[in-house]
């Protein structure tokens, strides 16, 4: 099987291309490094990028921005694939504002070529977008919460499990990458409902793992982690430092993906993130680092909140757990905190 996958050299776009190249598929990989250019030196991904070429004899590298529709549509074509994960994007709702054209170019304009080119070439082949939970807008943030010692949480039992599928995204603050990424997600059920592609939009919590190249506006484990480890500040924006996420591994995203393009289904959504269980407040997440390095997590609170920013999020993994029922979360919160850690290890070594 053939396998295109755009951001290739980020999260997780790199862990799609091991998963399935390791498994013996043909990977060809779009990047063209530009969170580099979105964030700087710290946000290079060439480093993973090399990583693929050395370890992934399957795998093949395309230089290209899949803002261009005619070189996406071009390439589509060449390689005829039998499935896209397209994970490229602009991913910071704080970066968004300072590049609002780049941002819309690359999260909306960027999903419609992709999508086209795929209608026009190979329109029977599974094609998954990676949206975000920013779709929801600030609207999780009228729910009734209560707030515990550490983190907030949902009063209501409607909400026991987390946020679900038919949460509203409309009427809601979003910052403008959750408006992008909106027209993306909203295109990429269109693509499999009007013309009955097998298409599906992933609206991720917080993905993380190892290979995150983690900076303060986005990479919210990674980020946290790497502070911790280098002794710098990391800034804590309002809400008590008891905002609550739910952090998935990459590998349990990649192998989601894996259950979708075997048994497809037309124009669905799926709210990916660790679930309650791998849910975790910005405190607690200190607490956590602290335990595993042994170094004191040094910190300073700002005041006024990010802009779209959610109190409380997790999600209701039930929908995804139902349709493929072989699927689950693997890996814990604890191990994944241990994960990075390491990881930031290794990565410090060699530089």
């Amino acid at each position: 099987m053939k396998i295109l996958v755009t951001g290739s050299s980020g999260l997780i776009g790199s862990e799609v291309c091991t998963y399935f190249a390791t498994s013996g598929h043909k990977i060809h990989g779009v990047d063209n490094n530009q969170r580099a250019t979105f964030f700087g030196q710290q946000g290079d991904t060439r480093w993973n990028q090399q990583r693929l070429q050395e370890s992934l004899p399957e795998f093949k590298h395309h230089e290209l921005d899949i803002r261009n529709r005619e070189d996406v549509i071009a390439l589509v074509g060449r390689i005829n694939p039998d499935a896209i994960v397209h994970t490229a994007a602009q991913p910071s709702h704080d970066r968004a504002a300072a590049i609002p054209f780049e941002d819309f170019d690359t999260n909306a304009v960027g999903t419609l070529n992709l999508l086209e080119a795929t209608r026009r070439h190979c329109p029977e082949s599974p094609f998954v977008h990676m949206s975000t939970n920013k779709v929801y807008g600030d609207r999780p943030n009228t729910l009734e919460l209560i707030e515990n010692e550490t983190r907030w949480d949902y009063a209501s039992k409607e909400y026991a499990h987390g946020i679900a599928e038919d949460f509203p995204i409309d009427q809601s603050k979003h910052s403008l990458f959750g408006a992008s990424k909106v027209a993306a997600d909203v295109m990429a059920q269109e693509y499999g409902r009007y013309f009955g592609m097998p298409t599906c939009c992933l609206r991720g919590g917080c993905l993380t793992g190892p290979n995150h190249s983690g900076v303060e506006l986005h990479g919210f484990l990674s980020y946290l982690v790497k502070c911790n480890l280098e002794g710098n500040e990391y800034r804590v924006y309002g809400y008590k430092g008891k905002q609550v996420r739910d952090n998935i591994h990459a590998k349990d995203v990649a192998r989601f993906i894996d259950c979708f393009i075997h048994n497809p289904r037309s124009g669905e959504v799926y709210n990916l993130g660790g679930g309650k269980e791998n849910s975790c407040s910005i405190i607690e997440a200190f607490q956590i680092t602290q335990a595993i390095t042994g170094k004191p997590q040094i910190h300073t609170y700002v005041e006024e909140n990010r802009i779209g920013d959610h109190i409380c999020y997790y999600s209701d993994l039930r929908k995804m757990r139902n349709h493929y029922p072989d699927w689950n979360i693997s890996v814990s919160l604890e191990t994944l905190f241990e994960e990075i850690t390491t990881g930031w290890h290794e990565r410090n070594s060699k530089a």
